[in-house]
């Protein structure tokens, strides 16, 4: 038997009353286990096992997957469903992490962020967007791909007029270095010290950050971009379902 904390990311139905859980852990990282029954009427674990939910539980071991024996709800997050800015931006970040790291890899860090994010996503009533970029940031970061924003990427150089931002370089290049990356991206000024900002301010704190919509939305873009680069995939699911919320 094995005691962790876990985070559900996302569910599965099996069958007619089991389900296929992805949960991110703070003892073993992602893993994939199994809930039977979790969907029978009256089973004791059908507030467990909802997306958002963080559970300590108790599993066992099996060839595919890890099993659910007991779980204790710690935190519900439940109104995350109360406003639709909150639920597809938790979408967002569950589906971050799911995407993001393997099977079985430990990551304290991550786990604790991932809870935190939740936790002050949950209360949140606007700025979602800043909170969205700053979240990204400090999460591509921990895996390893924190962008270089202090000074060139390629020669070092403080002293620019103009400025891009390389996904393949992992940060910014000066005026000089431009040819290095073609598919660099023109950043200004404002956009240069609002990913500073949003980097490197505490999720607790974003309140004090004050960034215009246009250079928000511009980050948000360029952000998704470098974040997709380096986990190599295509787009995110519950982005895309917000943009179209909006144009609509």
């Amino acid at each position: 038997m094995l005691r962790t904390e876990g985070i559900v990311l996302s569910e599965i139905r099996f069958k007619e009353t089991s389900k296929i859980l992805n949960i991110y852990t703070r003892n073993f990282g992602k893993i994939s286990v199994m809930a039977r029954g979790a969907y029978r009427p009256k089973s004791q674990l059908v507030a467990n096992t909802q997306p958002f939910s963080h559970n300590e539980y108790l599993l066992h071991k099996g060839r595919s997957f890890y099993y659910l024996n007991q779980g204790t709800i710690i935190n519900s997050f439940y109104n995350m469903r109360e406003k639709v800015e909150r639920f597809l931006y938790g979408f967002y970040i569950l589906e971050l992490v799911e995407k993001s790291v393997p099977e079985e890899e430990k990551n304290e860090t991550i786990f604790l962020l991932l809870f935190k994010g939740l936790k002050i996503l949950s209360h949140l009533e606007e700025g979602f967007e800043k909170f969205a970029v700053s979240f990204g940031l400090k999460y591509i970061s921990f895996l390893g791909y924190r962008p270089h924003i202090k000074n060139c990427v390629m020669c070092g150089n403080t002293d620019y007029r103009r400025i891009q931002f390389s996904c393949l370089e992992g940060g910014i290049i000066c005026d000089n270095c431009f040819s290095t990356d073609a598919n660099s991206r023109f950043i200004d000024k404002s956009m240069h010290n609002g990913m500073g900002k949003l980097l490197y301010t505490s999720l607790d704190d974003l309140d004090k950050i004050i960034i215009d919509n246009l250079t928000l939305k511009k980050l948000q873009s360029l952000v998704e971009e470098y974040i997709l680069f380096h986990i190599e995939r295509k787009g995110f699911n519950s982005l895309n379902m917000l943009k179209s919320i909006i144009k609509s």
